[in-house]
């Protein structure tokens, strides 16, 4: 009897210490009265092991890159050439190139030394708009923006419990454009009593609500060829799911491949199970 009860201690004391930790949290996320607020989930095309692309929202989600975002922000793993490649936004590579020559890209040294600049071509990347980080942060009350290259990847939000293990499950892996559409999205003028530092600006779903960025986009500010609506959400929408393209290229290519390793696995084991069965009939156990 002592040795059952002794392991069943053993079991609930860390679910116990578990508990115990869930509890304090969560009163100390919202001490101040003004917790940040988990960013809603959206529904994408690239979700789930069989979502694609939309490659009109990625040619509409690149122009508000072109026209808003790329005045503040880098992507310095992104080349004009993924313009026109499989799986992206699909412009052609005369249109890709375009865009390229649209830009002075800086080269060099010449034959004397010299830095120049020329037109882009297909194998530079995006040119920064800044041409240090000192020089950002100048330009942006002491705030570095950060890189778009990886950016939809790398940002994400606290699920809690049990949302993580349901997550876990159905492999819901789309944090990240739900946080940065919600991002972009939930400026709001601060709540009574909420002291706003000088220079940031109030944003319910930014950790402390406290962002130098000021509201990046308003409606009507990116005109759509498509008809497309050109608002603040379609917008925000657009360009996050252009983001996560720009942090995973090959999304299409890695599940359409993941796939087909499944069927292989799946046909090999039923092969496997038959060759046992065939050689080990006549053995007698």
């Amino acid at each position: 009897m002592s040795t059952t009860m002794s392991f069943r201690s053993s079991l609930l004391r860390p679910l116990a210490v578990a508990a115990l930790a869930f509890g304090l949290a969560a009163p100390a996320l919202a001490a101040d009265g003004h917790g940040t607020s988990k960013p809603p989930r959206e529904e994408w095309s690239f979700a789930g092991p069989f979502g694609t692309f939309d490659q009109a929202q990625l040619q509409r989600g690149f122009q508000v890159f072109k026209e808003v975002c790329s005045s503040c922000h880098s992507a310095h793993l992104f080349a004009f050439r993924n313009l026109a490649q499989p799986g992206g936004p699909s412009f052609s590579e005369a249109q890709a190139k375009a865009v390229a020559e649209s830009y002075q890209v800086q080269d060099g040294p010449n034959d004397a030394g010299d830095m120049f600049d020329r037109p882009g071509r297909l194998s530079d990347h995006w040119p920064s708009p800044f041409p240090n980080e000192q020089a950002a942060r100048a330009s942006n009350g002491g705030a570095y923006p950060p890189d778009f290259s990886t950016l939809a990847k790398a940002r994400t939000y606290e699920v809690g419990f049990p949302g993580f293990l349901i997550d876990i499950f159905t492999q819901y892996q789309e944090q990240g454009p739900d946080y940065i559409h919600a991002l972009l999205v939930g400026y709001e003028e601060p709540p009574e009593g909420f002291a706003l530092p000088e220079g940031a600006h109030y944003n319910k779903y930014f950790p402390g609500h406290a962002i130098k960025m000021p509201q990046p986009i308003s409606d009507g500010q990116v005109t759509y060829s498509d008809g497309s609506p050109e608002t603040v959400d379609q917008y925000s929408r657009d360009v996050t799911a252009f983001m996560m393209w720009l942090a995973e290229p090959h999304l299409e290519a890695r599940k359409r491949i993941g796939f087909q390793v499944m069927i292989f696995l799946i046909i090999f084991a039923g092969l496997l199970y038959f060759t046992k069965k065939k050689v080990w009939k006549d053995v007698a156990h």
